[in-house]
C-alpha cells in the first residue's frame, strides 16, 4: 500500500512538472497546470498505480508492457472524458486538431506515446523509487502520502463544485441573452437592464473558476461554448489589467525585456538572489544570537544557501498570483511552504549525505527538529515581504538587465552553480571518507584533501553535524580510551 500510495503522490507532482515545462518550452511562460491551488495532475498518479499494479510482476516483458499501457490508459482516458461531457457538459482537453482522435477524447498518438511512458516508468523510474521509499520510514510515508491526497481529494471536490456553478452561471447567461434576443419575450425589464444583468454575469467570477480556467486552458463548455469563450476572453482581460499593478505588460513579442515573466531565466536568478540574502540574514543572525561572526553558507564556493533559493523560488510559483490577497493569506500560506519546504531539505540532507545542517530539538513545537513553529511563522514575515515588496523590485532589476549580457551571466551561473553543487557533495562524501580513516586514491581526492580539507569544512559548515557519529563536519571521531 505504502509503494502504491507514493506511486499517486510521486507521479501526480511529476506529471504535474512535466506539464510546466512542456507549456513553458511551447507558451516560453509559467502556468500552473495542476487542480485548483495544489501542483498535482491527479490522472497521472492514478495511471501510474495501475501501471504498477498491473504489470510490476512482468517486468521482462516491455512489449507486453507496452500495449497493455496503451489499452489501459487509454480507456481510462476516454472514460474520464466521456464523463465530463456528458455528466458536466464540459471538455477539459481536446484532441481533436491531432490525427486519429475519438471524437477528440484521446488520439492514437498520445495512446502511442504513453505506452512508452509506461514502460520506461516500469522497467526504470519505479524500481529506483521502490529503493527509496524503502529508507523512509513508514509512518512519515503514511503521514506525507495521506495528507497530499487529502489535498487531492479536496481539490477533486472543489473542482466538481467550481464546474457545477460555473455551468449555472452559463445557463443564466444563456436565458438572459435569449431574453435579449426574442423581442415579443415579456419580462418586464428593458433590453438596456437585460444587458446589464448579462455583463454582470459574465464578471462574477471567484479564484476558483479563474484557477480552473487557467489549469485547462483548453477547457470548453459542450452546451455554452459561446458564453464560455466570452467568459474566457474577460478573464484574460480582468488578468491583464490586474497584472499591470504588478510588473509591466508588453503587447508586442521583441519589447519584451531579458527573462521577462516567469520563466527559467527570471526563476533562476530569483533563486541565486534568495541563496545570496539567506547567507546575509543568517550571517546578521549568528551576530544577534551568538554575538560573533560566523560564516554561514551551503556551499563550498560563495555566498550561497540553496535552502532560501529554494524557499524564494517555490514561494513565487505558489504565491505568485495571489499578490491582490490578503495579507493574512499570504502569511499563512508562507508560513506553511517555507517550513515544509524546511522539513524537506532537512530530511534530503540526512537521508543522501547522513548530515544535518540545523537541529530545533530542543525547541518549542518542534517537527523532529527539522522546523518549528518559530521558524515557520518567520518563513511567513519573509513570504510576505517577498510577495508584496521584494519580488516586484528584484524582477524589474532582473528585467533591466540587456538581453545578451543576462543569458551569457546565466549560463555562467548556471554552470558555476552545478559545478558548486558537485564540489560541495564531493567534499563532504570525501570528510566522511576521511572519518573512517579511507586514504585518497586519486588526484582528485588528494586535491579534495587540500583544498577542502577538515578546517575549511568545519569553518563555512560549523554546525552540520554527521548523524550517525553526532559529531561536527570536518572533526575526528574521539578515540576510544579504552583502546
Amino acid at each position: 500500500m505504502i509503494y502504491y500510495l507514493w506511486d499517486f503522490v510521486f507521479f501526480s507532482f511529476m506529471g504535474w512538472c512535466i506539464d510546466e515545462v512542456y507549456y513553458l518550452i511551447t507558451e516560453k511562460k509559467f502556468a500552473n497546470r495542476g487542480f485548483l491551488s495544489s501542483p498535482l495532475c491527479p490522472m497521472y498518479g492514478f495511471a501510474s498505480v495501475i501501471i504498477d499494479f498491473c504489470f510490476s510482476n512482468i517486468l521482462d516483458q516491455p512489449w507486453f508492457i507496452f500495449f497493455g499501457s496503451m489499452l489501459i490508459l487509454g480507456v481510462l482516458k476516454f472514460l474520464v472524458s466521456l464523463f465530463l461531457d456528458k455528466f458536466l457538459h464540459f471538455k477539459m482537453w481536446d484532441y481533436s486538431k491531432l490525427p486519429l482522435n475519438i471524437k477528440g477524447y484521446i488520439c492514437i498518438p498520445m495512446v502511442v506515446l504513453w505506452g512508452f511512458v509506461a514502460v520506461i516508468l516500469s522497467e526504470f523510474v519505479m524500481p529506483i523509487m521502490d529503493v527509496f521509499v524503502l529508507l523512509i520510514p513508514d509512518w512519515l510515508s503514511y503521514t506525507i502520502t495521506l495528507a497530499v491526497i487529502g489535498i487531492a481529494l479536496i481539490d477533486f471536490v472543489l473542482t466538481i463544485i467550481t464546474i457545477k456553478k460555473l455551468q449555472k452561471q452559463l445557463k443564466a447567461m444563456d436565458d438572459v441573452s435569449k431574453l435579449i434576443e426574442d423581442d415579443n419575450a415579456k419580462t418586464g425589464k428593458s433590453k438596456e437592464e437585460l444587458k446589464e444583468e448579462y455583463n454582470r454575469l459574465l464578471t462574477t467570477n471567484n479564484i476558483f473558476r479563474r484557477r480552473l480556467v487557467k489549469a485547462f486552458p483548453d477547457m470548453q463548455s459542450v452546451t455554452y461554448a459561446e458564453h464560455f469563450a466570452k467568459i474566457k476572453f474577460k478573464l484574460d482581460d480582468i488578468k491583464t489589467k490586474n497584472l499591470e499593478e504588478y510588473e509591466m505588460v508588453y503587447d508586442n513579442e521583441d519589447d519584451k525585456p531579458f527573462a521577462f515573466g516567469l520563466n527559467f531565466n527570471k526563476l533562476f536568478w530569483l533563486f541565486v538572489i534568495g541563496c545570496v540574502f539567506g547567507t546575509v540574514m543568517e550571517t546578521f543572525w549568528a551576530i544577534f544570537t551568538l554575538g560573533k561572526f560566523e560564516f554561514r553558507v551551503g556551499l563550498v564556493y560563495g555566498p550561497f544557501i540553496p535552502v532560501y533559493g529554494g524557499g524564494a523560488v517555490l514561494i513565487t510559483l505558489c504565491l505568485y498570483k495571489l499578490y491582490k490577497a490578503n495579507d493574512i493569506i499570504i502569511y499563512i500560506a508562507s508560513a506553511i511552504i517555507g517550513a515544509g519546504f524546511e522539513f524537506f531539505c532537512s530530511y534530503f540532507q540526512e537521508l543522501v549525505f547522513g548530515t544535518v545542517s540545523w537541529d530545533y530539538s530542543d525547541t518549542p513545537f518542534n517537527i523532529q527538529g527539522r522546523t518549528n513553529l518559530m521558524f515557520a511563522l518567520i518563513w511567513g514575515f519573509l513570504g510576505l515581504l517577498w510577495v508584496r515588496y521584494l519580488y516586484p523590485w528584484c524582477s524589474k532589476m532582473i528585467e533591466k538587465i540587456p538581453k545578451k549580457i543576462g543569458n551569457l551571466i546565466t549560463i555562467a551561473l548556471v554552470v558555476f552553480m552545478v559545478f558548486d553543487v558537485f564540489m560541495t557533495c564531493a567534499g563532504l562524501y570525501r570528510a566522511d571518507a576521511r572519518v573512517q580513516g579511507h586514504q585518497a586514491d586519486n588526484v582528485f581526492e588528494e586535491y579534495l584533501d587540500k583544498h577542502l580539507d577538515d578546517d575549511y569544512l568545519s569553518m563555512i559548515f560549523p554546525h552540520m553535524t554527521n548523524v550517525s557519529t553526532g559529531i561536527n563536519v570536518g572533526e575526528s571521531e574521539p578515540e576510544n580510551p579504552d583502546n
